[in-house]
């Protein structure tokens, strides 16, 4: 015990030491409108660190302008899938999360994850839910069927947005359709094709702007993010998430450090510091989503707490964290996916 005590102790010391000469910059590349401007303005007095972000609006996005090379950035925020494909194609640095300080602070689910097993890539940014946003003052009818999206009602026909998001529209048709997701057989895969393609005529939209299209009144329904459809609510009171009886995709974010990152002690110190309940607190009070992390919430009031949004009434299906589908699986995706935004 003495000897663990020691090891941690030493291993403090030079967080606290490398904290000290941390001065510099910090280059995050994170998804559009996610990025709590005091969460960055605490992190730049802490470790006196200028801090840059820049926005993207989807994995593929990311993992495009990453690929290219000399991003120049330091810290990115794939969701769990994306951890996967990035681990295995040797994308991100392997800074052992699970060796600072503060991993005693992240909640034991989310350590063994199928994205990054024990936690040597990664640290929990937000996680939450994906079905749908609707205007309950707009439309009286059941909300708990993906049927919403897919077979929807006359009064709803050209007034829904889906997310412009491959995996998040496909995997909801899965689901629709009662097929496996990420399933190679090519009868179930038309069976995905044809409720798409179905449907389609009755969507107005692809967009990642569901606060715009839904608090504009351009859309009464939009595929959505619970902690989204929780921002939606605070500015247009009939704004309700949706648990599908059909299924929920689940999903987590996760702060992750480039391959061979220019400021790699700066972030690192970053990856640390987003294992503080109280730093955590800031990412989900902006965000509107939960964070993964003990304590995370507990400083956030009550109204957010205990939202519809974040707690899943116990009836409801348990969220899905889909992994990455196989190459000839996902080959078909793209041909279903062009097909279906042509």
């Amino acid at each position: 015990m003495k000897k663990l005590l020691l090891a941690a102790s030493a291993l403090t010391l030079a967080f606290a030491a490398s904290s000290a000469m941390a001065a510099g910059e910090l280059h995050i590349y994170n998804w559009g409108n996610y990025t709590n401007p005091e969460l960055v303005k605490k992190f730049e007095k802490e470790f006196d660190v200028k801090v840059t972000v820049d926005e993207y609006d989807s994995n593929e996005t990311m993992l495009s302008k990453v690929r290219a090379g000399n991003s120049g950035y330091d810290i990115v925020v794939p969701s769990d899938y994306t951890v996967k494909i990035m681990i295995g194609d040797g994308m991100l640095e392997k800074t052992e999360p699970n060796k600072m300080p503060n991993f005693k602070n992240m909640k034991p689910e989310f350590v063994n994850v199928y994205w990054d097993d024990g936690r040597n890539y990664s640290v929990p940014w937000q996680f939450g839910m994906t079905t749908f946003s609707i205007d309950i003052n707009k439309y009286k009818g059941p909300i708990d069927s993906l049927a919403i999206l897919f077979d929807p009602p006359d009064e709803l026909k050209g007034k829904i947005n889906m997310l412009d998001d491959i995996n998040s529209v496909i995997h909801a048709a899965e689901r629709y359709a009662g097929v496996p997701r990420c399933g190679a057989d090519k009868a179930n895969l038309k069976k995905v094709s044809d409720v798409l393609m179905a449907a389609k005529p009755n969507w107005k939209t692809f967009s990642y702007d569901t606060q715009a299209k839904m608090t504009s009144g351009d859309v009464i329904v939009s595929q959505d993010w619970n902690g989204d459809s929780y921002r939606i609510r605070k500015v247009l009171p009939g704004a309700t998430f949706a648990y599908t009886k059909e299924g929920i995709e689940g999903w987590m974010d996760n702060v992750a450090v480039l391959k061979g990152a220019k400021n790699m002690d700066n972030a690192k110190a970053f990856q640390n510091f987003m294992m503080d309940p109280a730093n955590a607190a800031l990412a989900s009070d902006f965000a509107g989503y939960d964070n993964g992390i003990v304590g995370g919430l507990a400083s956030l009031p009550d109204a957010f707490k205990n939202s519809p949004e974040l707690n899943r009434p116990a009836s409801a299906p348990v969220p899905e964290f889909v992994p990455p589908c196989p190459p000839e699986v996902v080959e078909i995706y793209n041909k279903i996916w062009t097909n279906l935004k042509k």
